[in-house]
């Protein structure tokens, strides 16, 4: 048989049908073995007893004072018991037995008892299926005792029967409690098992009701809690699809109004643009195209929120800050930077933690006049994190913007009127939890705003401190 039916054969057997084939093996296996010990037991007593029985009988006849004074009185030695056959062996291989009865099975063993040369025999003569005894009865003399094993076998037959009996009927009835238990057992797998294909297919994400504190109860606590997470990321994406459209439909429809006019003015009889006109709407074009492609960026970037790291490193964020400034110097116009850095590790994704610093300076940078100086400082808070914080000279946030400067799309009514997507700050808050740090935002008391990355690690011994004003 191919391996993929043999495979697809053994998935048709259900889970229940699995333990309760299970439980009846067990529950067979447990009676097959109860009742062989049983029969063993009762079998080897019963043996043990026929002997005993039969070998006090041979003694008692031995004993009979009519057999000790004369041999031909054997029918009184007969007499002692009526269920056996009984009989004198000389050690000429000579039986005296009753006239009236059957002569009992003799050979090799008893004629050695006869003879002197062993002291006693017991033994199952075959041909006759009887227990034979064989003891001395005087000089070359030895009584012989026989008898049948038929009502000793008859009653193990019948004990095999009743066994046999009642284990069946054990089993049926242990499988038929077992299939009631196993049923019971499986109705929460069997809720489980509704509510995700329910999912799947309706994609409806409520949580399944939990009863009981079992390992089946703690199962479906960890499935609603699945189930938790994923509508919380639906919720995201529909929030994050939701804002990209609003941010996007503005500068889409700037675009699209300045590119009308241009080919407007270029259709035969239309009004002719001045040079000053046609150059301010190429302008604007250009600003809205550099929007728009700053919104994709930032909304590929907020996408890998559930995407594994790419490249976990030992990260020195000195050098971090450093690559950061270079980059937003080349973009600051007048805006200087001061820069205070005690070095910092920790493992984390270099690119994720050099575009959040970079966001955080592009954000100073836009809120600082001309001429103003942006202070960065990376420096140990003592309790195993570090922060990296970044100062500007501008007008601060105002106290009911503060807990939401870091929110996606989230823009102050200041902030509107400045280019942007709404996006940096959030992508700064994302990478500093995504390397189990937190962010902040706060006014400097002598003005001007102070955002922060806060992010575990270990001090560098190795580097010295960087200062630059």
């Amino acid at each position: 048989m191919p391996s993929g039916a043999h495979a697809a054969g053994t998935r048709r057997i259900s889970l229940r049908k699995r333990l309760l084939l299970l439980v009846a093996l067990c529950v067979g296996c447990t009676v097959a073995l109860v009742s062989l010990g049983a029969y063993f037991t009762v079998r080897s007593n019963l043996y043990q007893a026929f002997d005993e029985n039969l070998i006090d009988r041979a003694t008692a006849a031995v004993r009979s004072p009519t057999v000790e004074s004369r041999v031909e009185s054997i029918p009184g030695a007969f007499l002692v018991s009526s269920d056996i056959q009984i009989g004198l062996l000389t050690a000429r291989g000579e039986l005296v037995y009753p006239r009236a009865g059957d002569p009992p099975p003799w050979g090799p063993d008893e004629l050695a008892v006869a003879r002197g040369e062993a002291e006693s025999s017991l033994r199952t003569d075959r041909d006759t299926d009887m227990r034979v005894v064989a003891l001395p009865s005087g000089n070359g003399v030895a009584m012989v005792l026989a008898q049948s094993l038929a009502p000793t076998e008859r009653t193990l037959r019948e004990l095999a029967l009743v066994l046999l009996f009642f284990g069946g009927l054990g089993v049926l009835v242990a499988t038929a409690a077992g299939t009631a238990v196993v049923r019971a057992g499986l109705r929460p797998v069997e809720r489980l098992t509704s509510a995700t294909e329910r999912v799947s297919r309706t994609m409806d994400l409520r949580p399944i009701p939990v009863s009981g504190d079992d390992e089946l109860a703690r199962l479906t606590h960890s499935f609603n809690t699945m189930l938790g997470a994923v509508a919380e990321s639906q919720e995201r994406q529909r929030r994050l699809v939701a804002d990209a459209g609003h941010e996007l439909r503005t500068p889409l429809t700037s675009l699209r109004t300045n590119l009308e006019l241009l080919l407007a003015a270029d259709r035969r009889g239309a009004p002719s643009l001045s040079d000053a006109d046609r150059a301010e709407i190429e302008s604007d074009i250009r600003a809205q195209l550099d929007e728009v492609t700053q919104l994709i960026g930032d909304l590929s970037e907020l996408a890998r929120e559930d995407v594994p790291q790419a490249r976990v490193e030992v990260v020195e964020v000195v050098e971090v800050v450093e690559r950061a400034l270079e980059r937003a110097r080349r973009r600051a116009g007048d805006v200087d930077f001061s820069t205070t850095l005690t070095p910092w590790v920790l493992t984390g994704e270099p690119g994720a933690l050099e575009r959040a610093v970079l966001n955080l300076l592009d954000n100073a940078v836009k809120f600082s006049p001309a001429g103003s100086t942006v202070s960065v400082v990376a420096r140990p808070l003592g309790d195993g994190t570090a922060v990296v914080e970044v100062a500007d000279s501008g007008p601060g946030i105002a106290e009911a913007d503060l807990p939401r400067v870091f929110d996606r799309f989230y823009r102050s009514s200041e902030a509107r009127t400045l280019p942007g997507s709404g996006l940096g700050l959030a992508i700064v808050k994302q990478a500093a939890e995504r390397h189990g740090g937190a962010v902040y935002a706060a006014n400097r008391p002598e003005g001007g705003a102070l955002l922060a990355i806060r992010l575990p690690g270990a001090p560098d011994e190795a580097r010295a401190p960087v200062s630059e004003g």
